[in-house]
């Protein structure tokens, strides 16, 4: 199949005919065996294993300057950690699982259980900071389910969609899994198919776009949507500590991370000894200019630097205090900004409203962490959270008082390696997990299978009509507290 790079109406007959193709060969397959499912999901290894050059050189070209280490560690390594983790724990996922029946029937050979079957076809639309990950982290679950897939990467990464649509290529069959390549209105026009499941990882604004598309064929969603997520420093934590870790994931991808720390809860007599910290984490990290470090990725395009920059400067020209990192800041070099700590903005300001997604940190202060707990509480529900602290009694009413889609306790935004345990968000931060069993659950359709036994104990009971007032007494006797 020849992979679209343009949008018009042959390329959404193609898109449609390509989902009829899936869904035919997914009845005629039947039963997935386990042996299928590790093939398939042996193949995508070996697919990310062979092309990971291609691939590397075509995010870097995509950003600009992204370290061919930075893709290597995180798209790369992370996806292949999903695959094999599925790999390996597939065969026992995919067993049925036995229920207790309902008495009486049990003690006449009634018996329970739960098959998992695959949903048939699942659209997966990856986003564009982690280009790889996003797109072939959930293929993961979703092949260990035993579904079929269409995957559409993000419009904004054209180099790593080409190469990732020729691996795919090379590695199966359009029947089994294919990538699609367009613009926005290929994006629209995926979101409207009749798939059987449909993964979005993004922002919020197109989320609601996807879902009002989505609803026309009630296509179930699992939704990564990111977020605001903060960062709480207690007064028992170590500063240097948490200004390291803080840091470190920060710099990441240049804060282009959706788990990243948005906005840091500091208590106010820590927050010059915490800022000190951050700047030295930095410059020890990412030495000299933020336009020439090799290390320093490159925000994606020109349009998201000018929105990252917007933050900043209406915040600054609002009475915020500017901490710039990795020299004077002499604007975008080569997609480049520099990191900023925005320290205190009014809450009205657009970096307090939206989701930072860039090299820009705001810390704020608090007097007590309940204040903190409190603010946190009246945003909408982040996709991470983070606390530091060695305090026992408040990191537990950290954890009891808020919620996130997940959490780091002493550390920032490493959750999401654990491959065995759920990932995913919660309200705005999105709907759904992928990762470990609870991403294979999500794919597949879990059946409740009854099989009578050798006699109906309706009979026995009088429960069946005529109905007695032997048995309404029977009953008014069971209905009790």
């Amino acid at each position: 199949m020849d992979q679209m790079t343009t949008m018009g109406a042959t390329e959404v007959a193609v898109l449609e005919a390509l989902v009829a193709r899936q869904k035919a060969a997914r009845i005629a397959e039947g039963p997935v065996s386990l042996a299928v499912r590790k093939d398939r999901i042996q193949r995508a290894i070996n697919m990310l294993v062979k092309h990971r050059d291609a691939l590397c050189e075509a995010v870097n070209a995509d950003f600009g300057n992204r370290p061919r280490v930075v893709t290597m560690m995180f798209d790369l390594m992370g996806s292949l950690a999903s695959l094999k983790h599925a790999r390996k724990e597939v065969g026992k996922w995919m067993k049925p699982q036995r229920r207790k029946g309902v008495m009486p029937f049990s003690l006449f050979g009634a018996k329970g259980w739960v098959e998992y079957h695959p949903k048939g076809v699942v659209g997966i639309m990856g986003t564009w900071n982690y280009p790889i990950y996003t797109t072939i982290a959930p293929l993961a679950y979703v092949l260990a389910a035993g579904n079929r897939s269409i995957i559409k990467p993000s419009e904004l990464n054209p180099r790593t969609a080409n190469a990732l649509a020729a691996a795919v290529a090379e590695f199966f069959d359009p029947s089994e899994l294919a990538v699609v390549n367009g613009g926005l209105e290929l994006g629209q026009a995926f979101s409207a198919q009749p798939f059987d499941h449909l993964v979005l990882t993004g922002g919020t604004a197109v989320a609601k776009a996807v879902m009002k598309n989505a609803a026309e064929h009630l296509v179930p969603l699992t939704l990564e949507l990111g977020g605001k997520s903060p960062v709480i420093v207690g007064r028992s934590a170590d500063l240097a500590l948490a200004a390291e870790r803080t840091m470190v994931a920060k710099g990441t991808n240049s804060g282009q991370i959706c788990v990243n720390a948005d906005y840091v809860y500091v208590a106010k007599e820590s927050l010059e000894p915490f800022v000190a910290a951050l700047r030295g984490t930095y410059d020890s990290l990412y030495p000299g200019s933020y336009a020439s470090n090799p290390d320093w990725v490159s925000v994606i395009n020109e349009r998201h630097c000018a929105r990252v920059d917007s933050y900043v400067s209406e915040a600054a020209a609002r009475g915020a205090r500017v901490e710039t990192f990795g020299g004077p800041f002499e604007g975008a070099q080569g997609k480049r900004l520099p990191l900023r700590l925005v320290i205190d903005p009014p809450a009205d300001t657009a970096i307090m409203q939206n989701e930072i997604f860039g090299p820009a940190l705001v810390v704020l202060t608090y007097e007590r962490l309940e204040d903190a707990v409190a603010a946190i509480n009246a945003r909408p529900r982040p996709l991470a959270l983070y606390y530091f602290g060695k305090d026992a009694a408040e990191e537990r009413y950290v954890l009891d008082h808020t919620i996130s889609g997940g959490v780091s306790l002493n550390e920032v935004a490493m959750h999401p390696a654990l491959d065995d345990a759920p990932f995913g968000g919660i309200g705005d931060s999105g709907m759904g997990h992928y990762h470990g069993h609870e991403g294979f659950l999500e794919f597949a359709h879990a059946r409740t299978v009854y099989k009578a036994g050798w006699y109906d104990p309706r009979k026995l009971f009088g429960m069946l009509p005529p109905y007695s007032k032997k048995l309404e007494a029977m009953i008014e006797k069971s209905i009790k507290p």
